[in-house]
């Protein structure tokens, strides 16, 4: 009997050590695999620009920044109409693909003299989930989600990964994926349900998402939440709301204290981390700029 208690004891012991271990692995612990170099950069020939508080333009870049008051939240839109669609790009945290490797969207924003940007997918903390950023696949393993495939052409399409792989996605123009989701916006319709959440959290929160509305015609939008100033919108409140926007298809980015707005070197919405006005880092960013 004593042999018994000290074996499980010792079973015990090591039942806790794998356990903090395994919070470590999926919280903690940095791996950085590839460094990503963005030397290449397209050059700003503009010969005028036009920059304030809500508004930037040149000859390849016009955005406006309007602020809404719905559902008891602040939501910020930002309009995006782009001569060349290769000025919409994706990021990672320290120009590096890994695990737990994060920063603030402000911070890799600035660190590429981005002119706008928010929050990506936190493609970091899954271990599956396709990963295609720029035109370079760092990760196939499927985790059969709703993606949004953004294609060299600015195009958008809503893809689930069980049906095909990010190798086909590549060879037809696939230029950025981003899988978070759900998909709210497909075809002008809403394509999520009042019972719809991420997590089945059920909880209005900040929110993060993307959408096109035509041609090289953009929205980022982000809303507040957790403040006694907004109290954050659902999924469905969210599609409904992009829907008056006019979008084709719109698509849910990570949420929570992740929603970061960042324009012309400031950061535009109130991101809240564990019930403070503070950004959260993430590990990757959308963002317009040169």
């Amino acid at each position: 009997m004593i042999k018994i208690r000290k074996y499980f004891k010792i079973y015990i012991i090591f039942l806790v050590l794998f356990t903090i271990y395994v919070l470590l692995d999926t919280f903690i612990i940095t791996r950085s695999y590839i460094k990503i170099d963005n030397s290449n950069n397209i050059i700003n020939n503009s010969k005028e620009i036009i920059s304030n508080e809500n508004t930037y333009k040149d000859d390849n870049i016009e955005i406006n920044i309007t602020t809404y008051r719905e559902y008891d939240t602040n939501i910020y839109v930002a309009d995006i109409i782009l001569k060349d669609n290769n000025l919409l790009k994706t990021a990672f945290a320290n120009n590096t693909y890994g695990k737990n490797i994060v920063d603030k969207t402000s911070n890799i924003a600035s660190n590429l003299n981005a002119i706008l940007a928010i929050n990506g997918d936190y493609y970091g903390v899954q271990t599956k989930g396709y990963v295609l950023k720029n035109g370079v696949i760092y990760r196939n393993i499927s985790a059969d989600r709703i993606d949004l495939v953004i294609y060299k052409d600015g195009s958008f399409k809503i893809i689930n990964e069980s049906d095909i792989s990010v190798e086909e996605l590549l060879e037809e123009g696939a230029y950025n994926i981003l899988s978070f989701g759900p998909s709210l916006i497909n075809n002008k319709e809403i394509s999520v349900s009042t019972t719809d959440e991420v997590d089945k959290s059920m909880t209005s929160n900040p929110r993060t998402a993307i959408g096109i509305i035509d041609d090289n015609h953009y929205v980022f939008v982000v809303s507040d939440g957790r403040t006694n100033k907004s109290v954050g919108l659902s999924l469905y409140q969210l599609a409904t709301f992009m829907k008056k926007l006019n979008v084709n298809i719109a698509y849910n980015l990570d949420g929570g204290g992740s929603s970061t707005m960042y324009f012309n070197g400031k950061i535009v919405n109130n991101p809240t981390t564990t019930g403070k006005i503070s950004e959260r880092s993430v590990s990757d960013i959308v963002y317009v700029g040169y």
